[in-house]
């Protein structure tokens, strides 16, 4: 008899949280994900309202309040031309759980997860959580998904691929082009795309799409969620959108292992979603400005970088125990292979955080630099 599953076994805590654990509290955290700017006001005005009338006191619906998937409904015909009805929508515990649902209501054990190497954490865990099978492929040299090499690697036993555009730990947007032939993919083949959309607003060139805009099937649902847009990682608010059939297996699991998210939660996202968008542009604007002073000290310690144009995140290759000497330091950047083996040489360097100090992390990285040529 073993004392645990095999499936939990197979997953370790995150590498992401063990540099966390390992930096001192006065160190410049560059490695966190999180948008250092407040939830907006309205948001954070509608939970109060909620919390204080006792509108959020008890459970709402398993996919959510209606006003909130009537929002999220308004938001997919506002930005992408989408006629999604509000049934259409789960609002869950953050992107993670729609994530996490998504995959325990389509893969069954041993089948195959397609997804990028380096990639965000979760795509491997929740594969082996559900019990299938994770597939990495590795990223072009500028760090996009090519959708030949997703093709390749799809077989009989491939239950889904995930895409993520703006990505993490990359920055990198995926080309109109691309999201086309995700969307062909996952017709022709048959097989779910998985649509991990969560940085979605924070696009500094080009534009995003999504491959739900241009899919003929139903094979492709999306991932969204309130926690970088909008600057509401705590309030752990997301969703997930898809065709009816789909919504309708993966509340099976949501209903279980979640009930329905957080009552307030949903109050401040239908207010972030419906309300006024310039508080977003103004934090993207903050972000390009942050990118461009990242990407210009990187360029004169004689780091290399593709240039991110989108989320907040840089992902230069770097020399052999750099990552280290940085958190010796004081600067916490993550190591590339906490994302995949394809990240080896890599670190994920976030700018979600003040100038004052990203300009005193480049110093301090410069000196690590030349520490360890």
């Amino acid at each position: 008899m073993t004392e645990f599953s095999e499936r939990v076994e197979q997953v370790s805590i995150s590498g992401i949280r063990e540099v966390f654990e390992a930096a001192g509290e006065d160190a410049i955290n560059l490695g966190l994900g999180q948008p250092d700017f407040p939830t907006p006001r309205h948001a954070r005005e509608a939970a109060v309202e909620a919390i204080e009338s006792g509108a959020a006191d008890g459970y709402t619906s398993n996919k959510g309040t209606y006003e909130l998937r009537e929002a999220l409904s308004a938001k997919y015909g506002r930005d992408y031309d989408l006629d999604l009805d509000p049934e259409q929508f789960i609002a869950t515990a953050g992107g993670s759980e729609a994530l996490h649902i998504a995959m325990e209501a389509h893969v069954d054990h041993g089948q195959e997860v397609v997804f990028p190497d380096p990639g965000f954490v979760a795509y491997d865990a929740l594969t082996r959580l559900a019990g299938g099978d994770p597939k990495p492929v590795p990223l072009r040299e500028d760090l996009t998904l090519d959708p030949a090499a997703v093709e390749e690697a799809i077989t009989d036993d491939t239950a889904a691929f995930v895409v993520n555009s703006p990505g993490n730990p990359t920055g990198a947007v995926s080309s109109e082009e691309d999201v086309r032939e995700f969307a062909r993919i996952a017709d022709e083949h048959d097989v779910l795309c998985i649509s991990d959309e969560v940085y979605e607003h924070i696009v500094f060139e080009g534009e995003h799409r999504s491959p739900m805009e241009f899919a003929d099937s139903d094979n492709v649902v999306v991932v969204g969620a309130c926690s970088k847009s909008y600057s509401m990682t705590g309030w752990r608010l997301g969703w997930i959108t898809g065709a009816t059939r789909r919504i309708e297996r993966m509340l099976r699991v949501h209903q279980y292992v979640q009930a329905c998210a957080s009552a307030p939660a949903q109050y401040a996202a239908e207010a972030a979603i419906s309300g006024d968008q310039t508080v977003v542009d103004e934090m993207v604007q903050t972000f390009r400005e942050r990118r461009d002073l990242l990407l210009s000290g990187l360029d004169d310690i004689g780091i290399e970088v593709p240039t991110p144009h989108g989320a907040f995140y840089a992902m230069p290759k770097v020399p052999e125990g750099f990552v280290d000497e940085c958190i010796e330091r004081g600067v916490v950047v993550v190591p590339g292979e906490a994302f995949g083996e394809h990240g080896a040489g890599y670190a994920r360097i976030s700018y979600a955080t003040a100038t004052e100090e990203i300009e005193e992390a480049l110093e301090i990285m410069a000196e690590a630099y030349d520490a360890v040529q």
